[in-house]
């Protein structure tokens, strides 16, 4: 992704129209080969200006609250699939009012609302105990997970009002994880899909990476279509839509040097891209790597007052300097969707990068931003 850097007024998020476009024509081959239908899912990447591009693709949107369903029936203005752990009475009839699925967690919750259900389809999201994802926080189907019906507890004799299943157990996988997830849940569920009309993969499919198996995904999703050929099949990544789409220029404020070189930068991982602690994980730099492979080291700081605000440590070729700039790679899914403004730190501007190089100032955020947060 090239970029004017002089034209950047950091700390900005930056998202690439050519390289998401091209992540849109991928799932599209998906859908068109395989006839499921492809959600994004707002708690990965909810960037609402460019919906429009996203929508010519896309069937709909996959909510996780209130206000993601409102952000999807507003400005999406397709389907709204809502599925969460749990709704609150009082947000349900305006949540019920935007969806056009609601997917519920537990039959005890489906018992609560069933009578408010006015318009929109109804699930049940299921756990089929097949775990893939190796990091816990990860995992919705690890031990003692809050995270759908297990067989055990499933209600197959209530299920009056229910249209389709859910369930999700992924977490940027191949497909190969999906291939070997789908016979665990049919062996434990694929009695009552006569009894549906629609089924939900969920998310975590790493469908735009480089090494994917698409014609396995394609394979199995048309495998699982010909054994059940009246259930429209849903999938619903979020970070597969924005993968590689999106880069995070920030500057260099001070260097200090404590035993090591330390840069400082107008940017912050507490704030601006909290995955890099909370997984954690170390993002990819353009022109720099790890430690002693080049000949400049720094570690790189955020600008909190947290004393673990740190970003990584990195080398470059040439020394950084007061006003130099840093690009941190694949930063638009999981950053603009949990920033915060920690020591009241502003926010990045958001911009697109167009066809022709030109760079967009799409959302630029002040005091107000910070203050509206609070009370």
């Amino acid at each position: 992704m090239e970029i004017d850097l002089n034209n950047v007024n950091t700390p900005c998020y930056i998202c690439s129209i050519k390289e998401l476009i091209k992540n849109l024509e991928i799932l599209d081959y998906v859908q068109n080969k395989t006839g499921c239908k492809i959600l994004l899912a707002l708690k990965a990447f909810a960037m609402f200006s460019v919906f429009p591009i996203i929508r010519d693709y896309l069937q709909g949107i996959a909510a996780s609250s209130i206000d993601e369903a409102r952000l999807g029936f507003e400005e999406f203005r397709k389907e709204v699939h809502a599925c969460s752990p749990g709704y609150i009475i009082s947000e349900f009839n305006e949540i019920e009012s935007y969806s056009s699925h609601i997917v519920f967690n537990s039959f005890s919750q489906w018992y609560r609302f069933k009578n408010s259900m006015k318009k929109a389809l109804a699930g049940i999201r299921i756990n089929p105990e097949h775990s893939e994802v190796k990091i816990p926080i990860y995992d919705p189907c690890g031990k003692y997970s809050r995270l759908g019906v297990t067989i055990k507890h499933f209600e197959e004799h209530n299920l009056e009002g229910i249209t389709g299943l859910h369930f999700h157990n992924l977490c940027e996988k191949n497909a190969d994880s999906f291939a070997r997830t789908l016979p665990e849940f049919e062996k434990k569920f694929g009695e009552f899909l006569s009894k549906m009309e629609w089924i939900n993969f969920g998310g975590g499919h790493h469908i735009t990476r480089d090494d994917y198996d698409l014609e396995l995904l394609c394979n199995t999703i048309l495998d699982f279509k010909n054994r059940y050929p009246l259930l429209d099949i849903y999938l619903e990544p979020g970070e597969a839509i924005a993968l590689n789409t999106g880069v995070l220029v920030a500057s260099v404020i001070d260097i200090i040097h404590n035993e090591i070189d330390i840069a400082i930068l107008d940017t912050s991982a507490a704030a601006h891209m909290p995955d890099v602690l909370e997984v954690p994980y170390k993002p990819k730099i353009t022109g720099a790597k790890e430690l002693s492979e080049y000949t400049y080291n720094y570690r790189l700081g955020g600008m909190s007052c947290l004393a673990g605000d740190i970003i990584g440590d990195y080398s470059f070729q040439k020394p950084l300097k007061i006003g130099s700039k840093i690009v941190f790679e694949d930063m638009a899914h999981y950053t603009m969707v949990k920033n915060n403004t920690f020591n009241g730190i502003r926010l990045p501007s958001i911009a697109t990068l167009n066809a022709n190089g030109s760079i967009t100032v799409v959302k630029k955020f002040g005091y107000e931003d910070y203050k509206n947060r609070l009370s």
